[in-house]
C-alpha cells in the first residue's frame, strides 16, 4: 500500500492532491523538485501503478516486490536501486527481526518500498522536512537520512546485544552451572543474522564515499560519517561474536568439569558402598559356614567353637577394613 506521497520543492513539502501521474509530471516540469512515494509491502498491482509512470528495470522491480535481497547498490540507466536491511530488536525474546527497504532514486523521484516492521520511514520524513538543507540535496539527501537511521538502529541493537552478552557471561561464571548452551547459541545466531544484514552495506557506502555514485556527490561527506559509524558497529559485532564463542567454550568446559566432579563423587560413593559390602561379606561367609545344620561338621562340638568363630570374624573384618582404608576406598 502507498503510505505517503509528496513533492518536495525548495525544501518545502507539497502534498499530492491528484493522481500519481500528475504528481510525476509536476515534479518533472519544475526541474528543482522531486517526488517521494513510499510503499509498504506492496502488491504487484499496486507497484504496477508506479512502474507505469517510471520505466524501472524489471529485475529491480522483481527484487523490490519479492524482497529477501542482501544490501546492495545497482545502477539501471539513470536510476539507482539501493537495498538496505533495517533491523528490529525484540527485548523480551532477544530476537532480531530483519526488514528490507528498497529504494529507486533518480534526479526527480524517490520510490521507497519497505517490507516488514523494521525502520518505519515516518521519522525520516519528519527529519528531512525539518531540515531544508538536506531536502535541497534532493534524492541523495533522502538516501543519506535513511542510511543514517538504519545504521543508528544497528548501533542501538549492538548495545542491546552487549547487555544480553554480559548477562550470559555472569550466568556462565556464577558457579551455579545452569545449562546456558541453548541461550548462548541462540544469541550467537542472532549476532550472525545481524552480521549478514550489515556487512554488505559497507561496500555500498564505500562506493558512494569514493565518489563513484554521481547522484550522491552532494552528500559524500554525510555518507562518510555514516560509513564511519557502520565500521564501528561492524567491529563491535565481530567482538560480540568472538565473545559468544569464548563464552560457549568456557561454559562447556565448566559444565564438563562439574560433570567430572559429579562422576568422581559417584565413583567414591560406589567404592564406599562396595567396601562396606565387602566388610559385611566376610563375617557373613563365616557365619554361613558355621550355621549349616549337618551332623558331621569339623569342630562342631568344640567348647571354644562359637567364640573362636566370632574372633575370626572380627579379625577378618579388621584386616579387610585396614586394607580398604590403605587403598583409599574408605
Amino acid at each position: 500500500m502507498i503510505v505517503d506521497q509528496a513533492i518536495y520543492c525548495g525544501g518545502v513539502r507539497e502534498t499530492i492532491t491528484g493522481d500519481i501521474s500528475e504528481a510525476f509530471n509536476a515534479a518533472r516540469a519544475r526541474g528543482d523538485s522531486f517526488l517521494w512515494i513510499g510503499l509498504h509491502d506492496p502488491s504487484q498491482e499496486e507497484f504496477d501503478l508506479i512502474t507505469h509512470e517510471v520505466k524501472l528495470h524489471p529485475l529491480a522491480v522483481e527484487d523490490a516486490i519479492h524482497a529477501h535481497q542482501r544490501a546492495k547498490l545497482e545502477r539501471y540507466d539513470d536510476t539507482l536501486f539501493v537495498v538496505l536491511k533495517p533491523l528490529l530488536y525484540n527485548r523480551e525474546s532477544s530476537d532480531i527481526e530483519v526488514g528490507e527497504i528498497n529504494l529507486f532514486l533518480s534526479k526527480d523521484f524517490v520510490i521507497s518500498v519497505r517490507h516488514g516492521q523494521a525502520a518505519p520511514l515516518k521519522a525520516v520524513r519528519r527529519r528531512l522536512e525539518s531540515d531544508p538543507g538536506l531536502l535541497a540535496a534532493g534524492p541523495s539527501g533522502v538516501l543519506y537520512v535513511i542510511c543514517d537511521q538504519v545504521v543508528d538502529d544497528y548501533g542501538r541493537i549492538t548495545h542491546e546485544i552487549e547487555s544480553d552478552l554480559i548477562a550470559l557471561e555472569r550466568r556462565v561464571f556464577s558457579g551455579e552451572y545452569a545449562d546456558a548452551t541453548e541461550d548462548i547459541y541462540s544469541l550467537k545466531r542472532e549476532v550472525l543474522e545481524f552480521r549478514t544484514a550489515q556487512d554488505p552495506l559497507i561496500p555500498v557506502l564505500e562506493e558512494i564515499v569514493k565518489g563513484r555514485v554521481e547522484l550522491c556527490s552532494a552528500t559524500r561527506e554525510q555518507f562518510r560519517d555514516v560509513l564511519d559509524h557502520l565500521l564501528r558497529v561492524d567491529a563491535q559485532v565481530d567482538e560480540h561474536n568472538e565473545l559468544l564463542t569464548s563464552a560457549l567454550t568456557a561454559h562447556l568446559a565448566l559444565t564438563g568439569r562439574e560433570q567430572n566432579k559429579v562422576a568422581m563423587q559417584q565413583n567414591a560413593d560406589m567404592r564406599k558402598i562396595s567396601s562396606w559390602a565387602a566388610l559385611i561379606a566376610v563375617p557373613t561367609m563365616i557365619a554361613g559356614i558355621y550355621g549349616m545344620n549337618f551332623d558331621h561338621m569339623p569342630e562342631l562340638h568344640w567348647v571354644i567353637g562359637y567364640p573362636l568363630a566370632l574372633v575370626v570374624m572380627a579379625v577378618a573384618v579388621v584386616v579387610v577394613f585396614r586394607l580398604l582404608r590403605r587403598s583409599g576406598w574408605l
